[in-house]
């Protein structure tokens, strides 16, 4: 069981989730728009250049040996609609269009903060995609996997907090078919098809659930060892 401190940071941490999910993050827009048309981006949120990164391995398996392992049950009453997203980020910009903005090359926006034309780099399956509409923005800890793992006990606000996370490592831009593949399984039945990318995803999915107070099944922490036994590699 979760200890009396472990609980109380649980809860101040979500309490400042749920502040934030109603907030706009403030920066210039992410496109600058001409008479000419739609301009690659000049401007965009701060300290949303990249993906944010996860803890290293080290740090990654104390913060595994530290999540509360336990079986799953399918908690009833899941629904998307539960975790609302994508909200607005600043301006015109959704968290989607952010996500985008933050993962492409040479993303160029509308007046509506909509991706035009860009390139992405799927670092799932390792294709390159050139249309934002062949692109998914992935939760890395899928939302009906938060849902059995603890967020059915979360409050609408802080599960939008969590579908919204850009400060995490939870929301990368995959290929479509890489994303809808994963659906909501967890490491222990979908590992992304590019094992050089295990040690990456394993450390992001181990620092979301840890950050989230997230429990995991046996299979899937048994999993997230082997895939940061490839960070030594």
């Amino acid at each position: 069981m979760i200890g009396v401190t472990r609980h109380l940071r649980r809860t101040a941490l979500l309490t400042a989730l749920s502040a934030l999910a109603g907030l706009a993050l403030t920066a210039a827009p992410a496109t600058a728009t001409t008479a000419a048309g739609p301009q690659a981006s000049t401007g965009q949120a701060p300290s949303l250049r990249e993906l944010p990164k996860p803890p290293d391995a080290v740090k990654a398996r104390e913060l595994l040996a530290g999540l509360v392992v336990a079986d799953e049950d399918d908690v009833p009453g899941y629904s998307r609609a539960k975790f609302p997203h994508w909200i607005t980020q600043y301006g015109t910009c959704d968290t989607r269009e952010v996500t985008l903005q933050r993962d492409g090359q040479g993303v160029v926006q509308d007046d509506q903060c909509r991706a035009v034309s860009g390139t992405w780099y799927s670092e799932y399956d390792g294709k390159v995609i050139q249309s934002a509409s062949g692109i998914d923005i992935d939760h890395v800890v899928p939302l009906k996997e938060a849902w059995r793992s603890g967020a059915s006990g979360w409050s609408t606000p802080q599960r939008k907090a969590f579908a919204n996370d850009l400060v995490h490592s939870q929301l990368i831009a995959v290929s479509a078919g890489s994303n809808r593949a994963k659906g909501d399984k967890d490491p222990g039945n979908w590992k992304p098809p590019l094992q050089s990318y295990h040690c990456t995803y394993s450390r992001a999915w181990i620092s979301v659930k840890a950050e989230y107070h997230l429990t995991a099944n046996p299979t899937e922490a048994t999993a997230l060892e082997q895939m940061l036994d490839t960070c030594d590699a």
